[in-house]
């Protein structure tokens, strides 16, 4: 019965080492090529401008952003001191409206007690006198 020969291990040896060295060569005349090392040079020129062109545009978008949080942070402190301050007002207008009513209770209880106090004086002058 025959077989498929399979090449033999020089011959696979053999053909490796070719392919190898097709390699390299292809590889050598590429890189020994000026015009090809200039286009890549140039690439690579206009690579690392368009990534700084980038880079900066990021930096200035950050300090856009990091100024535009700020004053939102002002105005949101500053909202928020008006309407403590507003807060405070409104507390001090309850103090001084309770005050103003405990003090007119006072008047009003006061002259109550007076009125008690006069005519209990009357009832008890009508009494001694007998009228």
């Amino acid at each position: 019965m025959s077989r498929f020969k399979v090449p033999d291990l020089q011959q696979r040896q053999e053909s490796a080492a070719a392919a190898k060295k097709a390699a390299l060569e292809k590889f050598r005349s590429a890189s020994g090529d000026h015009v090809v090392a200039q286009r890549h040079a140039a690439t690579r020129v206009a690579v690392n401008e368009a990534r700084s062109v980038r880079t900066t545009e990021r930096e200035s978008a950050k300090k856009l952003r990091q100024t535009e949080q700020a004053e939102q942070a002002a105005r949101a402190a500053k909202l928020a001191a008006q309407a403590q301050r507003e807060t405070e007002e409104a507390e001090a207008r309850l103090v001084a409206e309770k005050s103003e009513r405990e003090a007119a209770l006072e008047v009003e209880q006061k002259a109550a007690r007076d009125a008690r106090y006069k005519a209990r004086k009357a009832a008890k002058k009508v009494r001694r006198r007998g009228f």
